[in-house]
């Protein structure tokens, strides 16, 4: 793992794509919420949304590969009162545009598909990139 950059309004955190790593995203969270002086009142939205993002990066895109990594730019824009995460791997991507719907009566038992559901109900804005190895996930603060 690299350590945590953090330049202005600018945080950065690389982890390795292991199962091991999701256990540092709250505490990258904490840290984002100290620094930017984040509210209590979306710090459980972006811890959750974030670590989907984290957990389909790991497991989806980069296929549990160690050799991979995953990397998170967070970043305040003050004038726009948002903040914004960057979830970028180093796998092929997927399409974002037609994934199943997770609250259809056929895929309610179904033990993974709600990651992007989640994103987009918890965040202000879910942005796909890059063939979708990229996910923006935006909150205004």
């Amino acid at each position: 793992m690299a350590p945590n950059i953090i330049t202005g309004s600018v945080t950065t955190l690389t982890l390795a794509s292991t199962a091991e790593s999701i256990s540092q995203i709250e505490p990258f969270v904490d840290e984002v919420r100290e620094k930017f002086e984040i509210s209590d009142d979306i710090f459980g939205n972006i811890l959750v949304s974030l670590s989907e993002a984290v957990n389909n990066a790991i497991f989806h895109g980069n296929d549990e590969d160690a050799s991979k990594q995953v990397t998170i730019i967070c970043k305040k824009d003050t004038e726009k009162e948002i903040i914004s995460f960057k979830v970028i791997d180093e796998g092929p991507g997927f399409d974002y545009n037609n994934l199943p719907d997770p609250t259809s009566p056929e895929n309610l038992e179904n033990l993974s598909g709600r990651g992007v559901f989640l994103m987009k109900q918890l965040a202000d804005m879910v942005i796909f990139s890059d063939n979708g190895s990229t996910v923006e996930i935006q909150f205004k603060v």
